[in-house]
Parts: structure tokens; C-alpha cells; sequence
């Protein structure tokens, strides 16, 4: 499969999987599952044609490993804007976590700290080259060092998925450092 099928496909899965379910005609589980069968009918209903093999190689190819495959179910791992327990238990961070940003949020972030906006929960990178990563799809990228291990001690609660992004309620702004000031100790 070429790589724009692939990442046409990818993001149809983001939106339904993750935003717009009913759109398309589905019902997520709790969890977020759905029939790998149900989504292939109902994506050829309203004109999106894939294969199962198309589907499968997306789950396995995906550069961030976005969507899980079970048996005959998929779901978003992450990002979901409608109501889903992902029934990730509770984990204990690494001492410092990334998110990768641009310019223009950093002056809102000083004040309110990170915020899930739309999702359900804030998403935290293990390493700064994937905040980077992630900051460059809007613009330049700006890379916040999370202090998590702080944040753990106060009683926020992390999660992460499989693909190892760590996600959080909120991260209040006295856990964040911004480029140009000092590290964490």
C-alpha cells in the first residue's frame, strides 16, 4: 500500500475512532472497541472503501502505533474527544515527561498550565525528540520538560498507553519548564 492511502486511511481511523463516531454510523464500547467487521461496513457505507488488509497493515505500519488490533476489534490507544475508559491502571512516571508544543500556546500554557483542551487527557512524551515530533505538526516546535515525579508526589495520577504515551489529567503550570530557564533539579 502506498504511504497517502496509508495515511488516508490513518486519519479516517482518528476521526471515527477517536472523534466522530456516529458520523460513520458506529458505537465504540466503553473502552472504545468496535468490530473491525462493523467498521469496514459501515466506512464502505458512506463511500471510504478499505480492506481488512489495509486496516491491518496501518495498525502494524503506523509510525505511533496510534490504533490497537484484538482479535476481531480495534480502537484508538489515545486522543479520544468522546467518552471512553481506556482502562489503563495508574503508573508510576519516569522523573521527567516532554510536551511538544508551538510560539503561540506557550503564553497560555505559563498561565493555566496544560490542559486536555478537546481529549480527554493531556499527552506527555517519554523523550524530547517525540515532544518534538509531535510540537512540529502545528508549526515550529516548542519542547516542555513536565517535572512528573513532582507531580506524582503531589497526587496526580498518570497513565500510559501502550504505545507509551503518558497521559494525565493536567499538568499546572508551577510543573512545567519552559525553554531558557533553568532544568529541573
Amino acid at each position: 500500500m502506498d504511504s497517502q492511502r496509508s495515511v488516508r486511511i490513518s486519519k479516517y481511523l482518528a476521526k471515527h475512532l477517536r472523534h466522530e463516531p456516529e458520523r460513520i454510523g458506529i458505537t465504540l464500547d466503553a473502552q472504545g472497541w468496535v468490530p473491525v467487521e462493523e467498521l469496514i461496513s459501515a466506512a464502505t457505507r458512506h463511500g471510504f472503501r478499505f480492506s481488512r488488509a489495509e486496516l491491518a497493515a496501518v495498525v502494524a505500519d503506523n509510525d505511533k502505533q496510534r490504533y490497537a488490533m484484538e482479535n476481531d476489534r480495534i480502537r484508538a490507544r489515545q486522543g479520544h474527544s468522546v467518552h471512553v475508559d481506556l482502562d489503563l491502571p495508574p503508573a508510576e512516571p519516569p522523573a521527567r515527561l516532554f510536551h511538544g508544543t508551538v510560539a503561540r500556546s506557550v503564553a497560555a500554557i505559563r498561565e493555566e498550565g496544560l490542559r486536555p483542551m478537546s481529549r480527554h487527557a493531556v499527552h506527555l512524551s517519554p523523550d524530547r525528540e517525540t515532544a518534538t515530533r509531535v510540537g512540529a505538526r502545528r508549526g515550529r516546535p516548542v519542547v516542555l520538560t513536565v517535572d512528573a515525579e513532582a507531580m506524582h508526589r503531589a497526587g496526580h495520577v498518570f497513565r500510559v498507553s501502550a504505545n507509551g504515551v503518558w497521559l494525565t489529567s493536567r499538568v499546572p503550570a508551577p510543573f512545567l519548564r519552559f525553554p531558557g530557564e533553568p532544568s529541573l533539579p
